[in-house]
């Protein structure tokens, strides 16, 4: 990548974030997520998005322990919402689901709309399948809480972005394959799906805020034992054979970003599943464009576009729980 290559807009925030980012080596990438955990916790944890009814409950985990879910609803409602599942991003390593808190207000302001967003277990603290199973547990308790908390079940939905995208679509592999939740939606945003790293765009990737050093580390952090092996498809689901009967989808990608090829084979296996998608490639934008410079004329665009595709699913997309 070449600063030319960069959107105008997006340049400085990009260099700058990039110059602050430690990647010199793998072992200071993880001690860096792990400041970056102490640090956002004690920034986000427990803010509250104006304009938007928060609160916070805790569920049982499988271990014993809990999983802290943050819920935001419109201030005012007179009918049943579709919910949505989202999952924060952060290479599997590091974030917390306040920090998406933009996010939650520009999709409820679209429509109306209750989210649930777990605090899943980060990599550096527990790899593969720590965070699947939380946001799993999340998922089921969302659809079987459904009527307390003003969700309609036949609108149950998922999304995130990043590594919260490869969650999203793992879980649509995973809840498909279960057949106990039935998922009318998935959002994955720049998903990160492939441990392997063969395509073109994450083998050798210099791109600013996330490139294939970082890319490699986080998914050895994320797989633990099992990286280099036989890699779960709920684990890396671009591994996955059988993209059939998955929920529809909306995703973007910028075209500097490592993870560009494993979204279009993402959009191109949907497609070839029959599964109805929206797609957009947006020229000059590196990961998590949107997020950085959210005020830039790309990052605009891109979210218009996700939100007009959000809100064709909150009228269009149904599906009957069987259970």
């Amino acid at each position: 990548m070449t600063r030319d290559m960069v959107d105008k807009q997006l340049r400085v925030r990009g260099k700058l974030l990039d110059w602050l980012v430690t990647k010199s080596s793998e072992d200071k990438f993880l001690k860096a997520m792990q400041k970056s955990k102490k640090q956002m916790a004690k920034t986000y944890e427990g803010k509250d998005v104006d304009g938007l009814d928060c609160s916070e409950v805790r569920i049982p985990r499988r271990n014993g322990s809990s999983i802290r879910l943050r819920i935001y609803k419109p201030m005012q409602h007179d009918r049943r919402l579709p919910g949505v599942l989202w999952i924060h991003g952060g290479g599997y390593a590091q974030g917390t689901p306040e920090m998406s808190g933009a996010m939650y207000k520009q999709l409820i302001d679209t429509s109306g709309c209750v989210i649930v967003a777990p605090d899943y277990r980060l990599s550096i603290d527990a790899p593969y399948p720590a965070a699947l199973d939380d946001c799993y547990d999340a998922l089921k308790w969302m659809k079987e809480h459904a009527k307390e908390l003003g969700i309609r079940d036949d609108q149950l939905m998922v999304g995130g972005e990043s590594a919260g995208g490869g969650l999203t679509v793992a879980l649509s592999l995973y809840a498909r394959d279960q057949g106990e939740v039935q998922l009318a939606f998935q959002m994955p945003l720049y998903p990160m799906i492939d441990d392997r790293m063969e395509t073109e765009s994450a083998r050798d990737n210099n791109a600013y805020v996330w490139n294939s050093d970082m890319n490699r580390w986080a998914w050895k952090a994320y797989l633990g034992e099992l990286y280099g092996k036989e890699v779960p498809v709920y684990a890396a689901p671009a591994r996955a054979k059988d993209f059939s009967n998955l929920p529809p989808a909306v995703t973007f990608v910028g075209d500097i970003e490592p993870f560009h090829d494993e979204t279009i084979q993402l959009v191109d296996r949907l497609r070839e599943a029959g599964v109805p998608f929206d797609f957009k490639l947006f020229k000059g934008a590196y990961h998590g464009f949107d997020i950085i410079h959210p005020k830039a004329d790309i990052s605009q665009r891109a979210r218009k576009f996700l939100m007009e595709s959000f809100k064709y699913a909150t009228e269009h997309y149904f599906v009957e729980q069987k259970n």
